[in-house]
């Protein structure tokens, strides 16, 4: 994504209501790195320092830096996709074959999955229960909709999400991808 097509997004956005604020400042993107472990690939970086989203179900950024209260309403959707992983564990019966043999203790599949859970790629909330993976570091991660392991990819890219979730038409600058451009380790095998 280039500056200018993250103006076009912008642009497209507002005028399906989305508010923004100034965007984040490269000491408070440093900060969100230090406070929460996040950092943005790319194409997320430049499209938050450009503008910041800050309607309703947008993952409000600048407030978790700012506020008790937005810090731990940022912590709580960092976390939603461990916690559905685990409900799904534990309520529906879900394993991941690559964690090996289920234990037959509920506490033991629990601790396993917590475990396992950080070699993953950080899910960074987008927009409701939408999702980008801050790995690979590259532009281009599709943007993924996460209900516990109910996971479909939303957008092929972060433009694709955005024109997908919002109802318009990418301007012709745009690529439009047939499919993900980058593979994302272990999200890729829950995409039904």
């Amino acid at each position: 994504m280039t500056p200018a097509q993250a103006r076009q997004l912008i642009t497209l956005l507002a005028s399906r209501g989305v508010l923004f604020a100034p965007g984040l400042s490269e000491s408070e993107l440093t900060q969100l790195a230090q406070t929460f472990g996040v950092v943005f690939p790319p194409d997320l970086q430049l499209f938050l320092q450009t503008a910041l989203p800050v309607s309703p179900k947008f993952a409000h950024w600048r407030y978790a830096l700012n506020a008790p209260a937005g810090a731990h309403e940022l912590r709580h959707r960092l976390a939603g996709p461990l916690e559905g992983l685990l409900f799904d564990v534990k309520v529906n019966t879900f394993w991941y074959a690559g964690w090996g043999a289920a234990p037959a203790d509920a506490t033991l599949r629990e601790q396993l999955v917590r475990q396992q859970y950080p070699q993953y790629p950080a899910l960074l909330p987008v927009y409701s229960h939408r999702y980008l993976p801050a790995h690979p570091p590259l532009a281009g991660n599709p943007v993924l909709s996460v209900w516990q392991t109910d996971i479909i990819y939303y957008g092929n890219d972060l433009a694709s999400y955005f024109a997908n979730e919002f109802g318009f038409e990418l301007p012709r600058n745009f690529e439009r991808l047939a499919e993900p451009k980058n593979k994302i380790d272990f999200w890729d095998t829950l995409v039904s």
